[in-house]
C-alpha cells in the first residue's frame, strides 16, 4: 500500500513590509489598536507580484531543495482565493513557470482552510498509487482584495505563499484528517462576489472587497473549531502528549490563546507568526510550517507529530494530524 509524506517545504513573502504605524497614516488606526486585538504587528504587501509569482518562488525553492526536477511532478494543487484570473488558473500559470510539462494541474478554493482540503486531498493521489510525486501550495495576494479605508478588516491580512513537496512514503505519514463545511453561515466571510451581468438578466451589485463579521467568525473558530479538533484527537486517539506542536491558521492571536484553553492543549505547543505576516488565508499553514522548519523549531526528521488546521470563509475547517 502507498503513503504520502512531506519532504520538503519552502515559503516566499513579498519584500515590502507594512507596519501598523505605516497604516496609522492612511487609516484612522494605530499600533495600539491592531496589536493588542490581533496581536499583528506587521504584514508583508506585493507592490508588483500576483499571486502565481509568489506560487512559482515556493514551487521553484521545494524543486531545488528536493534536487528534483520539473518533468518530476505529477501534480501540483494551488490554494488561494486571490488567484491572477479565473483562467488559466494560478496552478496552470506555475506549471508553466517552472515548466512541469507532466503534472496536471488546479486551484483549490476554500479560502483560510484551502492548504488543509488541498493537502489532504493530494494526499490521495498519492496514496491511490498513480502518483508520486507533487506540490501542495497555498498562495494569496490579499492586498488585492482589501478595501484600503475599511480599518476592520485591512489591517488584518497580508500577502504571501508556502508550500510542500508531497511524496510517495513506505510508512504511514499522515495519521488522522477531518474536513468540514457549512455553506448556510457562509455570509460570514465573503470576498469577489460577482453580479449579474448580461443584457438578458436583472443586474445586481457588486461587492469586489473582502468583508467580514468578526465576531461570528471568531466564535465558530473557538466553538467548532476547537471541538472537531478536540473530536479528532479522541477518535483517532491522540493526547496532548502525542503532539509536539500545533499550527492553526493565523488569524488573530486570541483566537490561540482561547482555543488552547478550549482543546486542552498547552499553549506553549500553539507556534505563531501572524506578528509578522498577518492572516494570509491559505498561505497562513504553510508559511508557518516552513519557516518553523528553517528556524529549526520543526526537527522535519521523521520524530515530530503535527496537527495542522485551517478555518475560515466557505465557512470552512479542517485538520490534519501528520508524522513530519
Amino acid at each position: 500500500m502507498a503513503f504520502a509524506k512531506i519532504s520538503q517545504t519552502a515559503y516566499y513573502v513579498p519584500e515590502q513590509i507594512v507596519t501598523n504605524d505605516d497604516l496609522s497614516k492612511i487609516m484612522d488606526t494605530s499600533d495600539e489598536w491592531i496589536s493588542s486585538r490581533t496581536g499583528i504587528k506587521e504584514r508583508h504587501i506585493s507592490r508588483d507580484q500576483d499571486t502565481s509569482d509568489l506560487a512559482t518562488r515556493v514551487a521553484q525553492q521545494l524543486l531545488e531543495k528536493s534536487a528534483s526536477q520539473p518533468e518530476d511532478l505529477d501534480f501540483i494543487i494551488v490554494a488561494t482565493i486571490s488567484p491572477d484570473s479565473m483562467m488559466p488558473s494560478t496552478a496552470a500559470r506555475v506549471q508553466a513557470n517552472i515548466g512541469a510539462s507532466k503534472a496536471f494541474t488546479y486551484d483549490l478554493t476554500a479560502a483560510c482552510s484551502g492548504f488543509i482540503f488541498a493537502l489532504a486531498t493530494a494526499e490521495k493521489f498519492i496514496k491511490s498509487g498513480l502518483y508520486q510525486k507533487g506540490l501542495v501550495i497555498g498562495a494569496e495576494v490579499l492586498s488585492k482584495t482589501i478595501d484600503w479605508t475599511d480599518r476592520r478588516t485591512a489591517v488584518l491580512f497580508g500577502d504571501g505563499a508556502g508550500g510542500v513537496l508531497l511524496e510517495a512514503a513506505q510508512e504511514e505519514h499522515f495519521l488522522a484528517e477531518s474536513l468540514h463545511s457549512d455553506g448556510s453561515r457562509g455570509q460570514s466571510l465573503t470576498s469577489s462576489q460577482c453580479g449579474l451581468a448580461s443584457p438578458y438578466s436583472d443586474k445586481t451589485e457588486n461587492h469586489p472587497f473582502l468583508a467580514m463579521d468578526g465576531r461570528a467568525i471568531f466564535d465558530f473558530a473557538i466553538r467548532d473549531v476547537s471541538k472537531s479538533i478536540k473530536t479528532l484527537m479522541e477518535e483517532g486517539q491522540f493526547s496532548e502528549q502525542d503532539l509536539d506542536y500545533v499550527l492553526l491558521h493565523q488569524a488573530n492571536i486570541r483566537i490561540l490563546d482561547k482555543m488552547a484553553k478550549k482543546i486542552g492543549i498547552d499553549r506553549d505547543k500553539f507556534l505563531a507568526n501572524m506578528m509578522h505576516y498577518g492572516n494570509t488565508s491559505a498561505a497562513s499553514v504553510p508559511i508557518l510550517l516552513a519557516e518553523s522548519v528553517e528556524n529549526g523549531i520543526i526537527k522535519f526528521d521523521g520524530s515530530q507529530t503535527l496537527l495542522l488546521s485551517g478555518f475560515g470563509g466557505g465557512l470552512t475547517w479542517g485538520s490534519l494530524i501528520v508524522k513530519i
